[in-house]
């Protein structure tokens, strides 16, 4: 059953389930998937989890096969939105909530005859969660015209946007992966509805260590959604997959050298590249190990 669901005055068409073709679609693990959770502070979290798939047209499952947080998080708050981008630029958004977990059963042996994780020597898939689709967006394409206008606006001005602060949450790294051309850019914030919601940034950028700037040429009407002082994460991703997430606080839209930019000044890093998940800025401080 479709239905219509107004985004910032515009309808976009939503539906309790998937089709045939799209479980066929956004099963391979060639793909991009994105879950957003909530954290322990009611912030949101994005994790690449590309084992996300639709088991039938109204549940989804995910293999976990490294440790993070993002497992820990649903568990405690159920609620996830989602984003798989497949290999043919074919793009499904929507909302899911956890129900349980197994280490055992036919899910379990699916995802470990995967290829991937089939031949990998040294780690499988050691549990599969669970989750009811909650609602789903109808295949989307990526709007191309609309984002190269939306980078085009955003290179030219966010040196104008660039501010002056002590503290550079990003390191030299994640300020040039921001600012690379080929970096895959995805923001999610926490509607109305208590659901995490995820839009792509492609267009943003770093103008400085410690600031992120973005034109709403592309996704216009979802990201004039945007509240001043609403919490918003930004993951960057590149083709290598390298990955940074980074959260702050949006500032609002205003204009620099004529052009209008919403703002996120960063308050914290976390690396989200295995083996070794964690967060970067503020740093923690090491403690020495005394029990062994």
């Amino acid at each position: 059953m479709l239905i219509d669901i107004m985004y910032g005055g515009i309808y976009m068409k939503t539906r309790k389930s998937f089709t045939i073709d799209e479980i066929a679609s956004i099963r391979p693990n060639e793909k991009i998937a994105l879950v957003a959770t909530i954290n322990d502070e009611g912030l949101p979290h994005i994790t690449l989890l590309t084992s996300l798939l639709a088991l039938d047209d109204t549940h989804m499952a995910l293999g976990e096969f490294s440790k993070g947080v993002s497992k820990e998080y649903f568990k405690k708050n159920n609620n996830i939105g989602f984003l798989i981008l497949t290999m043919k630029m074919d793009m499904w958004r929507g909302k899911a909530r956890y129900t349980h977990s197994a280490k055992e059963g036919p899910e379990y042996e699916m995802f470990n005859e995967f290829p991937m994780f089939r031949y990998n020597t040294y780690f499988g898939i050691n549990t599969v969660h669970y989750f009811d689709l909650i609602e789903a967006n109808e295949k989307e394409r990526l709007p191309l015209a609309a984002i190269a206008k939306s980078v085009v606006a955003t290179l030219s001005s966010k040196w104008a946007a660039k501010q002056k602060k002590a503290e550079k949450p990003l390191d030299t790294p994640g300020f040039e992966l921001f600012n690379r051309l080929d970096a895959l850019k995805f923001a999610a914030w926490i509607g109305s509805d208590s659901f995490p919601k995820i839009v792509p940034v492609l267009q943003a950028k770093a103008s400085d260590p410690g600031t992120i700037v973005f034109s709403p040429l592309a996704y216009r009407d979802e990201l004039l959604q945007l509240e001043e002082g609403t919490p918003v994460a930004v993951y960057a991703l590149t083709v290598k997959m390298e990955n940074i997430l980074t959260r702050g606080i949006f500032k609002g839209y205003r204009r620099y050298a004529g052009v209008k930019l919403g703002m996120c000044d960063i308050n914290w890093v976390y690396n989200s590249m295995p083996p070794v998940h964690g967060q970067v800025y503020p740093q923690i401080p090491l403690e020495a190990v005394k029990d062994f």
